[in-house]
């Protein structure tokens, strides 16, 4: 959301707030008559259970005048305010509820927003930066995240909007607004990499690999080949390099390319024994060839690499149903659907060995769920096609799938 953004959208956020601060109400010691100080009060909780906002603001503004340590009273008053528009006015006295207690994320998260609004952006960027990291309600801070996307973004603080994204993604992972933001925002941050690279080190391996990059994020499959080659001329143990170049290789249909594919996977190895994908990548060529024993070998090392790797497992697993050891793939796909629950490939094996052991609805739940994944990744693949990428997290095995 960009500054000054509809209040009213907020509105969904904060309609109890003002109630619940209501409910708090009490009676506070001062030198003004309690017995009026006590009237406005009771009125102000009554117009706030009957949500009249615009009559329980006189009533607020009186308490406050009589007593300006009360923080309820003040929160509420600047609440009201906020969601009528007044945001001048409510900034005093939201903050005056911030001075006067600690812990209140919420009321200090909409004063930031109202600073904002009211183009005082230093100070606005400053509360929200404070109530960000405390506020729990997740579409709150979805809001109060996003402004401060915006604040780091317009200052060139492409770093700082990174890390509000971060947060957010985690406490909001499907959001599209966030996601969105989060895609301007790195898309921004690879953009300024690219540039200062190619003014620092222009004919550096780094810079040919970054260009490689480019290009198949482009659909330039041949170009990015080139770049990845230049930048292995320049600097052969370049990390990554042997493994991006392999999985490029990888995906031609020709069999001296996939050989050229086979021995980069060997070379990313070779530089990092430790490269659990090129393990991996290893053992799915060996079931290619029909090397189950090899592939078995490839894949047992890399679930051992990384226990947590649901498609190593699933690896594992197909070469152990090759070899009809059956008995010991079927628990390897029950973690993997566990550790990765989108992975449709996963199902389906999962299914069969249901289906062989007589156990009907576990089967048929997950041949269910196959098809559900299945019909989701063609339609996003399609997508992907239009734009000439494909990503691997929407790939299938579609040897598994016919």
């Amino acid at each position: 959301m960009g500054l000054g953004g509809p209040i009213v959208k907020l509105g969904i956020v904060f309609a109890g707030l003002v109630l619940s601060l209501g409910a708090a109400l009490c009676f506070t010691q001062t030198p003004a008559d309690k017995q009026e100080l006590a009237t406005h009060l009771q009125k102000a909780q009554e117009y706030l259970r009957e949500k009249q906002p615009g009559l329980a603001i006189p009533e607020l503004q009186a308490v406050v005048t009589l007593d300006p340590a009360n923080v309820d009273a003040q929160g509420n008053l600047g609440v009201l305010l906020f969601f009528q528009g007044k945001l001048p006015d409510a900034i005093p006295h939201l903050r005056a509820a911030v001075e006067g207690q600690n812990g209140l994320a919420k009321i200090q998260g909409l004063l930031g927003l109202a600073e904002v609004r009211t183009l005082d952006l230093g100070q606005g960027r400053r509360d929200l930066e404070t109530a960000f990291p405390l506020i729990t309600d997740q579409t709150f801070k979805v809001q109060v995240g996003l402004e401060l996307v915006t604040l780091c973004t317009q200052s060139g603080d492409l770093d700082e909007a990174a890390n509000v994204l971060s947060s957010l993604r985690k406490s909001a992972p499907d959001n599209a607004e966030v996601l969105y933001a989060a895609y301007r925002t790195y898309s921004n941050l690879s953009f300024e990499s690219l540039l200062a690279l190619s003014l620092a080190a222009p004919d550096s391996a780094q810079m040919h690999q970054l260009l490689a990059n480019e290009e198949t994020r482009e659909g330039n499959t041949n170009g990015a080949i080139q770049e990845f080659r230049k930048a292995i001329a320049i600097d052969p143990r370049l990390p990554g390099v042997h493994f991006e170049l392999a999985e490029l290789l990888d995906t031609s249909q020709e069999p001296a390319i996939k050989k050229e594919a086979y021995h980069e996977y060997l070379a990313a190895l070779a530089q990092n024994p430790q490269d659990e994908k090129s393990i991996c990548k290893l053992g799915e060529i060996a079931a290619e060839n029909g090397d189950f024993k090899k592939s078995l070998e490839e894949f047992d090392s890399a679930v051992k690499l990384q226990p947590g790797d649901a498609n190593a497992k699933l690896g594992l697993a197909k070469a152990l149903i090759e070899l009809n050891h059956a008995d010991k793939a079927l628990p390897l796909l029950e973690q993997a659907v566990q550790e990765e629950p989108t992975n449709a490939t996963a199902h389906y094996r999962l299914g069969s060995l249901y289906r062989q052991d007589g156990r009907v609805e576990d089967a048929k739940r997950e041949f269910e769920l196959y098809k559900k994944l299945k019909d989701m990744k063609d339609k996003l693949r399609a997508q992907y096609k239009e734009l000439l990428i494909q990503p691997a997290e929407i790939q299938t095995d579609e040897k598994d799938e016919k």
